[in-house]
């Protein structure tokens, strides 16, 4: 009878193993499956191609591809400035919605969700013709002030989009730090105020440390959004092409090789490479931000 509820259990989970295979696991095998294969082209390519195994030699030419290369680490090096400023932000909402009445907290919880809700496409759009000196209002605004600001410069590009992400994302992360806070055991408060604490020490030394956890899952996340970051380049590159090239971020390199170029192989080499990072990536920030048990 206890093996029977056993199966019936994991009966229940059926529809999400399926899904895990059919949308996870046989996509990622295919493209490893296709990456170690090359097209080769008869004659003058005038011809039809063939698929040739060739091994790691996409993987080699990956792993010393300057424009792909060069497109993780700019990405990289934005997320170590981005991310940290939203969770910042996330995490100082989540803390100024605990200290408010539920009834309060709420309103305020679902208006902070509303850039959330916008499809990120077109919140890509919306900021760009903010950002646009013909017919968005923030450069008149900065020449009122004596500012004369160009938001699709090369030294403006990425703080234009850094602010985009962080006005779309703060309201996710936020939530999730506001459950977790939830979770805080309210007699922890009662008895710091007794002792003589101020609503900032119990923030930081009791709300900040038992919602640790939120904020390393929440990091983990926005990482591996950013090293995926498409939508917004590429919507940017459509007003800037000067400024935002096409190997601006590594799923644009990707995009190029396989949709451009057709060299779907190559394309394929540079995902597996790229899922690589992503798994590096969060390991090392789970390693570095997580606490150990004692």
């Amino acid at each position: 009878m206890v093996r029977s509820q056993r199966w019936k259990g994991a009966a229940f989970t059926v529809p999400f193993q399926l899904g895990f295979v059919f949308l996870y696991l046989i996509p990622i095998g295919y493209a490893v499956y296709q990456s170690l294969y090359r097209s080769h082209s008869s004659g003058l390519g005038l011809g039809g191609s063939t698929d040739e195994f060739s091994g790691l030699a996409n993987y080699r030419q990956g792993l010393t591809d300057s424009a792909f290369l060069d497109s993780v680490f700019r990405v990289l090096v934005f997320a170590c400035v981005q991310i940290p400023v939203m969770l910042l932000i996330s995490l100082l909402l989540a803390l100024f919605l605990d200290a408010l009445t539920s009834r309060v907290a709420g309103r305020f919880r679902v208006l902070l969700l509303v850039p959330y809700m916008i499809p990120g496409v077109v919140a890509a759009i919306v900021w760009i013709n903010l950002y646009s000196p013909d017919v968005g209002p923030l450069t008149p605004l900065g020449k009122a002030f004596g500012l004369t600001w160009n938001f699709f410069a090369p030294s403006m590009v990425w703080p234009s989009i850094g602010n985009l992400l962080t006005w779309h994302g703060i309201g996710y992360n936020m939530v999730i730090i506001y459950s977790a806070l939830q979770g805080v055991p309210r007699e922890l408060f009662e008895a710091a105020r007794l002792d003589g604490a101020s609503e900032r020490r119990i923030a930081l030394s009791i709300k900040v440390p038992f919602v640790r956890g939120a904020l390393v899952f929440t990091g983990m996340l926005s990482i591996i959004q950013m090293l995926q970051i498409f939508n917004e380049p590429a919507l940017f590159r459509n007003v800037t092409p000067q400024t935002v090239s096409d190997s601006f971020t590594p799923i644009m390199v990707i995009y190029n090789q396989a949709f451009n170029a057709g060299n779907y192989h190559y394309a394929a080499a540079l995902s597996v490479l790229l899922a690589l990072v992503l798994g590096v990536a969060s390991f090392l920030f789970y390693r570095l931000t997580s606490k150990e048990a004692d």
